[in-house]
């Protein structure tokens, strides 16, 4: 019987079929066999669900074409900067009687480089970007999504409701730059 060696000689280092099996079985195994335990008889496992803040955020009568607006979302925090926007065209997440007004979380999803200086949005390409560090920009009409430059990921959206001339942020679609959970800074 042989040993195992990676490429450089050295044993142990390399996977075999027998290793793979038993850890896909063991984890098979355990997801079968979990709902089965003592004490988890006939209970649903739940999925931990987010409970974003209600937070007033601007009024729709004093946005302005094409001119962002600074809020924090989900919470104070430095780095939870966003911008509240009224585009010149319906957008994906848009709210408003012309589903123009949408919010977005301004570090790029990159390298977290901060999108809200002077000529980060683009009016006549409703756009925000380029980032400072390495010239990725986004579509805001398109739920934020990444035109060029070296980020894989859209811009985390922040959802919003209108309640009358109140403009709400009420939750987020995806994962503000530095951050394990939208809700807990440290």
């Amino acid at each position: 019987m042989s040993k195992q060696t990676d490429n450089k000689g050295k044993p142990g280092a390399c996977m075999t079929r027998r290793t793979f099996l038993f850890g896909t079985g063991a984890a098979v195994a355990g997801t079968v066999l979990l709902p089965g335990l003592p004490g988890l008889e006939g209970k649903a496992l739940a999925a931990e669900i987010a409970r974003y803040p209600r937070k007033l955020i601007g009024q729709l009568s004093a946005l302005k074409l094409n001119a962002p607006l600074k809020f924090n979302y989900p919470d104070e925090a430095q780095n939870s900067n966003s911008l509240l926007f009224r585009l010149d065209a319906p957008a994906g997440g848009g709210i408003g009687p012309d589903q123009n007004v949408v919010a977005f979380n301004a570090l790029c999803t990159h390298m977290g480089g901060l999108l809200d200086g002077a000529g980060a949005f683009s009016a006549a390409d409703q756009a925000l970007g380029p980032c400072p560090l390495h010239q990725t920009s986004f579509d805001l009409t398109r739920h934020g999504i990444v035109i060029g430059g070296h980020a894989t990921e859209s811009l985390p959206q922040v959802l919003l409701e209108l309640e009358g001339d109140d403009i709400y942020a009420v939750g987020m679609l995806g994962l503000i730059y530095g951050r394990f959970d939208n809700l807990k800074t440290g």
